[in-house]
């Protein structure tokens, strides 16, 4: 009987957290980590804030792991079946104008080639390998963004990093060229219209502002929101709030707690990139506790090269609180 009556209680356990996250009013991951965003509203959903809400650790470049490349389907599919995260994605264009995954503007550093993205035709970039972290290569290849976009139906969202935007030595002509196929590609009829689950990092109210009037609505704008003087202008801006969230750097400044509050009270969701502070620290034990207490300031989104380092913990905001 005592049995029976235990194993009634775990079934309804199991049942009333099934329940308790299909009644959640934001997409929740599925026992694979993937989530499932198949409209804008649902990606604004997955992108509003609310406090009792687990902090998500976003995977730069995918993840790095030993043996898995940055940029990389692979590398990508690694990181979700480990953890809840989103991605973020660069590009480059290839001699014939496809969109390769690609951090750089050379392949130097990431794969066993030499030479400039835009020197090689798709094809000819085929003949190289990916190399991991350590410069071990890899059994991968390049992929197109096209193709990480098909892998990701239904499993993740992305972080679309536009470089052309800000990277030394791009032409302005580069630039112009860049924008307007992005805008093109995100418009009705566009290559990634039918993709619902990626927002944009433009780098400027003026880059956010050209997506905008060309029409570019349906899409959420990742913004550095740093300082009172940008908050007013998103606010004086025709962009809503629901399309937005907030970049406060490398971490939570404790000075701009009343912007935060404001933020919140808005439903924006606060993301802090640690890509160039915590995740640079060689020592791993070291940087497991820059991690922690990255965690305790309770941004709602971390950016990082190396989210399996962060598997075991805490991102639930009940445990964080009693830490601090």
């Amino acid at each position: 009987m005592k049995h029976f009556q235990l194993f009634v209680m775990c079934l309804c356990l199991g049942v009333c957290s099934m329940t308790a996250k299909k009644n959640k009013p934001y997409p929740v991951p599925d026992k694979n980590n993937h989530v499932n965003i198949t409209s804008f509203k649902d990606m604004q959903a997955y992108f509003h804030y609310y406090p009792d809400r687990d902090i998500i650790i976003s995977a730069h470049r995918g993840g790095m792991q030993e043996g898995y490349p940055e940029n990389c389907i692979a590398s990508c599919e690694k990181t979700v079946r480990q953890m809840p995260t989103f991605i973020e994605l660069d590009f480059s264009f290839t001699k014939d104008s496809i969109m390769v995954l690609m951090h750089d503007m050379t392949i130097d550093r990431t794969t066993n080639g030499k030479g400039r993205v835009a020197d090689y035709t798709y094809e000819e970039l085929q003949q190289f390998n990916l190399v991991d972290r350590n410069g071990n290569v890899t059994k991968y290849k390049i992929p197109t963004l096209l193709e990480v976009l098909e892998w990701g139906k239904g499993k993740v969202a992305f972080n679309f990093d536009n470089k052309y935007m800000n990277t030394k030595g791009i032409s302005q002509a580069e630039k112009d060229r860049a924008m307007k196929y992005f805008i093109k590609q995100f418009l009705p009829g566009g290559d990634w219209s039918k993709y619902h689950n990626m927002f944009v990092c433009p780098r400027s109210m003026d880059e956010m502002m050209m997506y905008w009037n060309a029409g570019v609505h349906d899409l959420m704008f990742c913004m550095e929101v740093s300082s009172q003087e940008q908050f007013d202008a998103i606010e004086a801006s025709p962009v809503p709030w629901d399309h937005i969230i907030a970049s406060s750097r490398t971490s939570m400044d404790p000075r701009l707690k009343d912007l935060y509050k404001k933020l919140h009270d808005r439903g924006v969701m606060i993301i802090v990139s640690v890509t160039q502070s915590d995740d640079k620290i060689s020592n791993e034990r070291n940087r497991r506790t820059a991690y922690l207490r990255t965690l305790v300031d309770q941004p709602d989104l971390i950016e990082t090269d190396y989210p399996a380092q962060w598997i075991g913990l805490p991102t639930d905001r009940k445990t964080l609180k009693s830490l601090r």
